[in-house]
């Protein structure tokens, strides 16, 4: 008689960076689904497919799970934003990209979006920390090629990078809440002529004449 092939009833074993990962992408899917607070370690776990002490193996409190998530789509929009700035060597065209990406951002369900800039969690004192360490990465992101491109200073080009965000950010936050009834490539375009209308008066490095 064939002996059947021996199985075991222990679970894979991922790497705790790969754990890390699925039990973000769990809390992500829980959180969105029902908000933070009415939303369990016990719930976050079973959509997972862990056990809650695995999950606090990795995550002391749900805060500190909804802060890491935070940070990871922090992140993200950060280096959206920096592609974007990479994406071309044409200034018009790096505002445009910027616009476009960032309303894709916020438009994109599993982007985090919601869960994280348009949450009351924003009160949090470490989500608005979270929060304010984004926007000013992507502001100096913006201050380092409007350096590099106009004859500004560095306080003036991060002050313009910081207008140039917020802008963009109230303008999608704006259209993604009111339903986005006006289409997402036709909004971004708004903003971009806009913000290029002022960026554009500026004179340019080569424009400037010689000392």
């Amino acid at each position: 008689m064939t002996t059947p092939p021996h199985r075991s009833d222990h679970r894979v074993r991922l790497p705790r960076d790969a754990r890390r990962a699925t039990l973000l992408e769990a809390a992500l899917a829980a959180f969105s689904e029902n908000g933070y607070h009415a939303t369990s370690m016990d719930d976050i776990a079973e959509r997972a497919g862990v056990s809650k002490p695995v999950l606090y193996q990795h995550f002391d409190s749900k805060l500190e799970l909804y802060l890491a998530l935070a940070a990871r789509v922090a992140d993200d929009v950060v280096a959206t934003i920096t592609r974007s700035l990479d994406s071309t060597s044409d200034n018009g065209a790096r505002i445009a990209a910027c616009a476009r990406a960032y309303f894709e951002f916020v438009d994109r369900p599993a982007s985090g979006y919601r869960l994280v800039f348009a949450s009351d969690m924003g009160a949090d004192p470490a989500v608005a920390a979270i929060l304010d360490d984004a926007r000013s990465r992507c502001a100096e992101a913006i201050g380092r090629v409007l350096r590099d491109q106009t004859a500004l200073g560095w306080t003036e080009c991060v002050l313009l990078g910081t207008t140039l965000v917020g802008m963009v950010q109230s303008a999608a936050r704006q259209w993604f809440e009111g339903g986005s009834s006006i289409p997402l490539p036709e909004a971004a375009e708004l903003v971009t002529t806009l913000a290029w209308r002022g960026i554009a008066h500026y004179p340019q490095v080569d424009d400037q004449p010689p000392s």
